[in-house]
């Protein structure tokens, strides 16, 4: 799985050790092995700052959505992980680049996300919806043609998504005519 979704070589031993600390303490019993081993390779990507979805870690793994959420959920309360919320900021530099976005647009977009934090509005939100809303903030702001459908399709989230956000998050920054 880890080689499915390129991640460093950090993150593959950090889920190792995830995994073998679960064993160690009797967590796996009545859990799928791949499921566990799912939701550890997500933990990992979190505790790193490797920006991975749970539905990218579930599209290469052979277990759903949901157990691969319980799994890990349960062994970031039994093994006391330490987690932070992810961050949308994380993931706008692999939007960009496989959106073919210039560098301005990255920029605009993360000054974007500091005001819509600073707005209080990514609080309880999807951080890949928040990204790729702002990603498309962005592009209409300097004026770089992406559709909705294109950045929907980068981010894997709806296109649903990315409108209901992106005007929330252009009135943080203070532009909401014309758009």
């Amino acid at each position: 799985m880890a080689s499915a979704l390129g991640v460093p070589r950090s993150v593959r031993e950090v889920a190792s050790v995830i995994q073998r600390r679960a064993g160690d303490v009797d967590l796996l019993r009545g859990r799928s092995v791949e499921g566990v081993a799912s939701a550890a390779l997500y933990a990992a990507c979190r505790l790193d700052g490797v920006p991975r979805s749970l539905d990218e870690i579930t599209g290469v793994s052979r277990v759903g959505r949901t157990e691969t959420g319980r799994a890990y959920r349960y062994l970031a309360r039994e093994l006391e992980l330490e987690m932070e919320p992810t961050d949308p900021r994380a993931y706008l530099r692999r939007y960009c680049s496989d959106l073919d976005l210039p560098e301005r647009v990255e920029t605009r977009a993360r000054g974007i996300l500091d005001a819509a934090a600073e707005a209080g509005l990514l609080s309880g939100r999807s951080p890949t919806g928040s990204a790729a809303a702002a990603t498309y903030a962005a592009c209409l702001l300097c004026e770089e043609k992406r559709s909705q459908a294109a950045i929907a399709e980068a981010a894997g989230v709806s296109e649903v998504t990315i409108r209901n956000r992106y005007r929330e998050h252009l009135g943080a920054v203070g532009v909401l005519d014309g758009v």
